[in-house]
Order: structure tokens, then C-alpha cells, then sequence
């Protein structure tokens, strides 16, 4: 069934942003840079594809389940939704590992009354 495998990707994706949104992991709690950094992401990958395109290493191969839209030379349209979806997977594991280990990055209120609070609501 062609575009099976990029709504399996779409609906991981959708997945993703369930626990991201129920947590605040990532868009949730920084859409600026969650955006950036899977943008990042994404350009990196797909120079690391197109490397691997160039030298012959990675080929598209042929399957039913594509949409069989090429955005290039062995490059279906799937893989940049595929390397967006990975960016994205990577972020939210990395916050919810900092999560769990207690090391998000949260500024910590000073003590009532120390010199760090004075004249501010006076």
C-alpha cells in the first residue's frame, strides 16, 4: 500500500508529541528551540544522506509501501519526515532522561527574605 510508510512515521511522530505535550519535554516547554534544534538535526542528516547518495553507500531501494515521490536521486520524500521524526525522538529522550535524573535546567528561587529578593516587589 504506497504512503503506508510515511503515515507509520506521521503517526509515531503524532505519538511523540502526545508524551511531549502531556510532559512538556521539548515543543511544549521550548517551541523555539525544539524547532531549531530538530532543524538542525535534520539539515545535518540529510548532508550525511546526500554524502552517502554521492559515494553510492546509501541507495532507496524499492518498496510498496513508499509514496514513491523523490525529492532526489534516492532520496524518497519519506526519509526527510523519517530524519525530522529522529530529531524530534532524540530531544524528547534526551529531556526525559535529564527529567528523570533531576537535571533540568529550572532557576531556583532564592529564599524569602535574602538579599536577593529585596526591592523587588517594594
Amino acid at each position: 500500500m504506497p504512503g503506508l510508510y510515511l503515515l507509520a512515521i506521521l503517526v509515531s511522530a503524532a505519538g511523540m508529541a502526545l508524551i511531549d505535550r502531556r510532559f512538556r519535554l521539548a515543543f511544549w516547554a521550548a517551541r523555539g528551540r525544539t524547532i531549531a534544534a530538530v532543524a538542525i538535526g535534520v539539515a545535518f542528516f540529510l548532508a550525511w544522506d546526500a554524502a552517502g547518495i554521492l559515494t553510492g553507500v546509501f541507495l532507496k531501494g524499492d518498496s510498496p509501501l513508499y509514496t514513491g515521490i523523490v525529492l532526489a536521486p534516492e532520496l524518497p520524500v519519506e526519509e526527510v519526515f523519517f530524519l525530522a521524526f529522529l530529531s524530534y525522538l532524540a530531544l524528547i529522550c534526551w529531556a526525559a532522561a535529564m527529567r528523570a535524573l533531576g537535571r533540568r535546567d529550572a532557576p531556583v528561587a532564592p529564599a524569602s527574605g535574602s538579599a536577593a529578593n529585596e526591592g523587588v516587589n517594594g
